[in-house]
């Protein structure tokens, strides 16, 4: 049995939507989907200007296994870019294999390679499986820092 990762391509979009829709129900938040494969094509692979973000997807013996997906952010501190790993899923009968370290390796590897300062992520804070993932892997908890955001109307009235 072997995992194999490759990065995702146009005709993956609605096994990554899916994926999407598989971990926000395992996170309790699968109302708040709005992605559509539309809308991953205009955003993953666009045809006019670069992807704002990247995807990989892990098949196990050959079968979807899980995705990853990662954006490029940057530290003021160090004049160096980095990578915000936005999502990490792998599916529950596949868990515990080795699969979710493959595509983790696979993000810090492309950090590595294109010289960034940083590889960061955010766990909620019930997510104990993740937090221990996380912490096998050598990863600090920033305690210091609280996440902030702006959606929805509340964004759209700076418009």
């Amino acid at each position: 049995m072997a995992c194999y990762i490759r990065s995702a391509a146009p005709a993956d979009v609605p096994l990554l939507l899916r994926f999407i829709r598989e971990l926000a129900a395992y996170e309790k938040l699968l109302p708040e989907v709005e992605a559509s494969e539309t809308r991953l094509h205009a955003t993953l692979f666009p045809a006019d200007h670069r992807p704002v973000a990247e995807s990989a997807l892990a098949f196990w013996d050959g079968e979807p296994a899980g995705f990853v997906l990662f954006f490029h952010n940057y530290s003021t501190f160090l004049a160096r870019p980095g990578i915000h790993l936005e999502d990490l899923y792998v599916r529950p009968e596949l868990r515990g294999r080795g699969v979710g370290k493959a595509l983790w390796l696979h993000v810090a590897r492309l950090a590595n390679a294109r010289g960034c300062g940083r590889f960061e992520w955010a766990v909620l804070d019930w997510n104990e499986p993740a937090k221990g993932f996380y912490r096998k892997l050598g990863a600090a908890e920033m305690s210091d820092w609280r996440l902030y955001r702006l959606t929805g109307a509340g964004l759209q009235q700076y418009a």
